[in-house]
């Protein structure tokens, strides 16, 4: 095993003043760990394009043609779930809460959990609906309660590509139904199911094999998984089916074995038992083959820092996602070393979730992968209150 060691290159002073602007930053590494096999393997025979990856680093563990631009079909909820994820946790809408059904979200055809116009479900259940049956009516629901329409959702869902880095795709709708200029690659995919991922509380939903809506109403209705591998694959517990005539068979799919989760992406198979034994294939080739390390858990305090004049005066600085090493299974372990940088340059007011410093993790001069680290609260302007107590205990 690799041991582990720290090194802080920058420590905020013990009392900031006034910091300033702090520009956003995205986990970047990608790079591909060399497998020499793999290179001259096809684990995806039955696909147009395949791609395996280690979840907390990035690191490509199998590609196929993962750039080639396709049509995604339902995988395109991975992005519609990312940004209801996203407003769950902001608070702009809560699990409880009923959503009114519009004609247009209940006008959806494919697949759909057959919701009528005026009629009103919980998030909670829509959500359902889209994670375990791709529910496009439930997807334009949420979409609509979201940003007030669907096409507003989708100019999130473009916006959200550009934060990421992605520049190979682009949606048109919210549901992955046929569409013009509707594309995307295998490689965008798995870097959107990666950032789904952080939150922890989407497999609770793309795990469940069956469920039930309405239960014990009279229009009842039955939720079944349209990824089978989540019974029938052991780790499996998401993430999204797709398939339209033209996208033909695809999956993005995530496992997690013995503290390492892998992200496989399929793109046009001819049927669903090839897409799966692609899928299984890349699976059982990563459990074999390569195995982590944890460093260091999501919302880990790195450090701490103490700031005058905010109204949290201890401020604590945490990981934004999991942090761990990759390597081949029976290589020879070398040293690893962890780099703090805390950006000096910060102001305030800072919202919950803002970067403010990151964390590398170093293979001698190489950089292995690199995380943000934010702030988990908001944190505000000290009030004159504060300022004073402060100051007045610093005389004692």
């Amino acid at each position: 095993m690799k041991k582990i060691g720290l090194t802080v290159l920058v420590i905020i002073s013990v009392v900031l003043g006034s910091p300033s602007t702090l520009l956003a930053h995205h986990e970047s590494n990608h790079d591909v760990v060399e497998a020499s096999e793999s290179e001259s393997l096809d684990l995806a025979p039955n696909s147009a394009s395949a791609i395996l990856i280690e979840r907390d680093t990035g690191n490509i563990l199998y590609d196929k043609n993962s750039t080639e631009k396709l049509p995604p079909a339902s995988m395109t909820k991975i992005m519609t779930l990312l940004l209801i994820m996203e407003a769950l946790e902001k608070n702009e809408l809560t699990l409880e809460e009923e959503v009114r059904i519009s004609e247009n979200a209940a006008s959806m055809g494919g697949s759909q959990i057959f919701l009528e116009a005026g009629e009103e479900m919980s998030v909670n259940d829509l959500l359902k609906g889209v994670a375990i049956a791709s529910a496009n009516d439930a997807s334009v629901a949420l979409a609509e309660r979201i940003a007030g329409s669907e096409q507003v959702f989708v100019e999130m869902m473009n916006d959200k590509l550009e934060e990421l880095g992605l520049t190979s795709t682009k949606f048109q709708n919210a549901t992955g139904l046929p569409a013009d200029d509707h594309y995307s690659t295998a490689h965008d995919m798995a870097v959107m199911a990666k950032a789904l991922l952080k939150y922890d509380d989407i497999t609770n939903y793309t795990s469940v094999y069956e469920d039930y809506l309405r239960k014990g109403s009279e229009n009842e209705f039955w939720l079944v998984n349209t990824n089978k591998l989540v019974r029938f694959y052991d780790g499996v517990d998401g993430l999204k089916t797709g398939y339209t005539k033209e996208a033909k068979y695809c999956l993005t799919a995530t496992a997690e074995k013995n503290g390492m989760r892998t992200i496989a992406v399929v793109m046009g198979a001819e049927n669903t038992k090839k897409r799966n034994s692609d899928v299984s294939g890349l699976l059982d080739y990563a459990y074999a083959k390569f195995e982590t390390k944890p460093l260091f858990d999501k919302n880990q305090t790195i450090t701490t820092f103490e700031w005058l004049k905010a109204d949290k005066q201890k401020v604590d600085v945490v990981t934004s996602d999991s942090v761990s090493v990759l390597y081949s299974k029976g290589t020879d372990s070398s040293q690893f070393d962890t780099k703090i940088t805390i950006n000096k340059d910060v102001t305030l007011p800072l919202e919950k979730g803002t970067m403010v410093g990151k964390l590398q993790v170093v293979d001698g001069e190489e950089v292995v992968s690199e995380t943000d680290l934010i702030v988990l609260d908001d944190i505000e302007h000290a009030n004159i209150m504060q300022l004073f107590k402060r100051t007045f205990q610093s005389f004692f």
